[in-house]
């Protein structure tokens, strides 16, 4: 005698799913898109594998999700939203790592380092060794002052700020992602202007010295001195960097934990 048959509905399918599918979909975009973590050296399993440990993990602090259907029109656009949404929240934190390579492309660029160019196959791009070295500065502090913490408080604050299932042109909108890019300048101007202020000394110091004695090469000396005080200067400046990337994190910080 066959015993009996165990069935599910759909409901209650979607009701042991839902708590964990919405922020897998939302943790695993930003995955993809947020700087260290979308880097090609993580395989794609561990990228799901941390994406679902990391979704089981915040059940606690989500509030509860709404009951969306799989077949139903409201769950593409579910799916589009936690896209969406994760995909910008790793945008935003990028922007601690852009502001820091503007900045080295800027001091680079002042030492005359912007001709040591190298390609970069992490962003499939063209990149100074100054600029790098600052991302990489900006990799190592961002790891340091736990933002790596900060991105999933602020993937499990999004929830609160940005339920499942509401509209997704009203989420992006309500983060201001549009003004980030000023951020970018006004960030990488802020950490870059100590450098700008000493090598502009040097090349003033320089052109007197050229309209002093006319006939030193100030082209045979002039290189190798910015150079090295620009190295110098590098290395003075390098224990200040947390301040900017500090308050870099706070601005993304406030973008979704702040709401």
């Amino acid at each position: 005698m066959d015993g009996p048959m165990i069935s599910f509905t759909e409901a209650q399918i979607m009701a042991w799913l839902s708590p964990i599918f919405w922020p897998f979909l939302r943790v695993l975009a930003v995955f993809a898109s947020a700087p260290i973590f979308s880097s090609r050296s993580v395989p794609m399993r561990t990228k799901i594998g941390l994406a679902f440990v990391i979704a089981v993990c915040m059940q606690p602090a989500l509030p509860e999700p709404p009951m969306v259907s799989l077949t139903s029109s409201e769950a593409l656009g579910a799916v589009i939203q936690q896209i969406s949404i994760g995909v910008a929240i790793g945008l935003a934190v990028r922007i601690v790592f852009a502001a820091m390579e503007m900045a080295g492309e800027i001091i680079g660029l002042q030492m005359g380092l912007n001709f040591a160019g190298f390609f970069d196959p992490t962003t499939n791009s063209q990149a100074s060794t100054v600029g790098r070295f600052f991302g990489n500065m900006a990799m190592l502090l961002f790891i340091v002052m736990n933002g790596h913490l900060l991105l999933i408080q602020a993937v499990a604050a999004s929830f609160q700020t940005f339920p499942v299932g509401d509209s997704m042109l009203e989420a992006v909108r309500s983060m201001r992602l549009h003004q980030l890019g000023a951020v970018i300048f006004y960030y990488g101007l802020w950490i870059a202007l100590p450098m700008i202020g000493l090598l502009l000394f040097v090349n003033v110091v320089m052109g007197i010295i050229s309209r002093i004695a006319p006939q030193m090469n100030v082209f045979a000396i002039g290189f190798p001195l910015t150079l090295s005080v620009g190295l110098l200067g590098i290395a003075f400046t390098l224990p200040m960097l947390d301040r900017p990337v500090m308050q870099l994190m706070r601005v993304i910080a406030d973008l979704f934990i702040g709401g």
